[in-house]
């Protein structure tokens, strides 16, 4: 791809990389929150749990390359900060990368998956990878959902229409596209599609 994108190369990879599949109306399902140093997944999470949609909370991420923080014991302190009882609650914090964030919370996902509960993946808007890990690694999960959040980097929040011209933005969103593509052709990641409102 190039790092020049045209307008219509934009719409392309704008669309591509778009995890959103909210849950249906009324529908609670695990949520699992993949590991950042922003907060923002915590307050989805927490504002779900409040409605009765986020039944159980899977926190991921160990410690951050940023700022040194340990991801899913800090998103585990915000949750409980916020209301969200400790027995709703599963983390992992071990994490280095996204496939690790699935990998090591393998026995909450099947858990949920036990329970009857559909997985909803909260994640950047764009963090597509994410999709593709959790049906490589779990199988069996079945449609599953997205929940996205539009993260700030350099004080610029990367949103779906201005990420060309925000450099992290574009570098991060550009790079999205490129790998994922590539490692559904080589086979390394399971493809999923938006079907009727969901990932599948």
């Amino acid at each position: 791809m190039t790092d020049d994108p045209n307008a219509e190369q934009i719409a392309a990879i704008t669309s591509f990389v778009d995890t959103e599949a909210c849950p249906p109306d009324g529908h609670p399902t695990a949520h699992i929150l993949f590991g950042t140093n922003q907060v923002q997944p915590v307050e989805v999470a927490a504002e779900r749990y409040r409605r009765g949609l986020a039944p159980l909370i899977i926190a991921t991420g160990g410690v951050n390359r940023h700022n040194g923080i340990i991801e899913a014991r800090t998103f585990r302190r915000l949750l409980l900060e916020r209301g969200v009882p400790d027995d709703a609650i599963r983390y992992e914090d071990r994490s280095l990368n996204t496939w690790q964030n699935v990998e090591f919370a393998l026995l909450f996902l099947r858990e949920a998956l036990d329970a009857g509960l559909a997985v909803t993946a909260v994640c950047k808007w764009y963090h597509r990878r994410a999709l593709h890990i959790l049906k490589t690694l779990v199988p069996d999960i079945g449609a599953f959902y997205g929940i996205t959040w539009e993260p700030v980097y350099a004080g610029k929040p990367v949103t779906r229409e201005d990420w060309p011209a925000i450099p992290d933005g574009r570098r991060r969103v550009i790079r999205e596209w490129e790998e994922v593509s590539r490692r559904i052709t080589e086979g390394s990641l399971q493809d999923v599609k938006l079907i009727e409102g969901a990932w599948r």
